[in-house]
């Protein structure tokens, strides 16, 4: 892996059909040519994804969205004018330049224009889409450093464009406008208290809600298993784990400790504010894996604002254990 901060050389890669991890305001992204059956294939192979879960064309601010989309209704419209660049992808109808390996063969596709300085430097540069998942192996936490997509995909990355540390630190809020009423199929960086002022009510997917990332029962999980409860029930769960022979850390806000003087485990404090909470979370469970514990006990956040985000994360997390690869 080639790592820094050469704009030229990753636009070079890019131009070539390689592969390209780079900052986003949310995670890092591994990103190629959205355009390039042969390049996005790439990206499956990297992370081990399957090829059914589609990926997000990131575009550049001044990016004509109907290139990349068959239909672009009134509310996308609304939305894009009033949040991008930002964290929100948008489900449209698939334009005839986007790579069938980027929608898995569906008839959809997600599009969104991230506010990251270095992330639109590269799609300026590049002049098209970049396909991108988060930069890490599928299943696993995603990566807001730098360090992290090295730990995690090392060589399967042709460059690694440093941007520093991702500001937002957990994904793309994903809102569905591609049959005709607004539905919010991912909580992410942008509250849902955000968006309902420009769509109305955010609808819960249905049965025939297209796919998206980050929609399976268990994702962004660690190493150590999680366990997610209201902070009420942090003590009780805490006790059955250790009564397991496991070794336990409970993760929560740090003023929450003071309500469990008793707790004889490793402590990991997050910020009290749900946006410092966001950034430090996927850090937070990497750490709590480099230290070998078996068990991470997680008190659920307030659902308002991005408490709906950090809580959906720690809810797949915590989801049942498959092999995700």
């Amino acid at each position: 892996m080639q790592r820094g901060s050469d704009l030229a050389r990753a636009i070079a890669v890019l131009e070539s059909g390689g592969l390209v991890a780079f900052p986003t305001e949310t995670v890092y992204g591994l990103g190629a040519d959205a355009a390039s059956d042969a390049a996005v294939g790439r990206i499956f192979a990297a992370k081990g994804r399957p090829r059914a879960h589609p990926l997000i064309v990131h575009l550049a601010a001044d990016a004509p969205l109907d290139d990349w989309a068959a239909e672009v209704p009134e509310a996308a419209r609304r939305l894009a004018r009033a949040v991008w660049p930002g964290p929100l992808t948008i489900i449209l109808r698939r334009g005839p330049r986007v790579a069938a390996a980027v929608t898995g063969g569906a008839d959809t596709v997600g599009i969104r224009v991230p506010a990251h300085p270095v992330a639109q430097a590269l799609l300026r540069g590049f002049g098209s889409g970049i396909a991108a998942p988060s930069a890490n192996r599928f299943g696993a936490v995603s990566p807001t450093t730098a360090d992290h997509v090295a730990t995690d995909l090392g060589a399967a990355v042709d460059y690694l464009l440093d941007g520093g540390a991702c500001e937002v630190g957990v994904e793309s809020t994903i809102v569905d406008l591609s049959r005709g009423r607004a539905v919010l199929l991912r909580p992410g960086g942008l509250p849902r208290e955000r968006i309902e002022p420009l769509t109305g009510p955010l609808e819960a997917p249905d049965l025939a809600a297209p796919a998206a990332p980050g929609m399976l029962a268990s994702h962004y999980a660690p190493r150590a298993e999680v366990i997610a409860v209201a902070p009420g029930e942090v003590p009780a769960m805490v006790a059955a784990a250790l009564a397991t022979g496991a070794r336990v850390a409970v993760l929560a806000p740090g003023s929450a400790f003071t309500a469990w003087p008793a707790l004889a485990v490793r402590a990991y404090r997050l910020p009290d504010d749900i946006a410092g909470m966001a950034h430090e979370l996927y850090a937070a469970l990497r750490d709590l894996d480099a230290t070998g514990v078996d068990v991470v006990v997680a008190a659920l956040p307030p659902t308002a604002g991005l408490g709906e985000a950090v809580g959906d994360r720690l809810q797949r997390a915590a989801g049942p254990r498959r092999n995700l690869s």
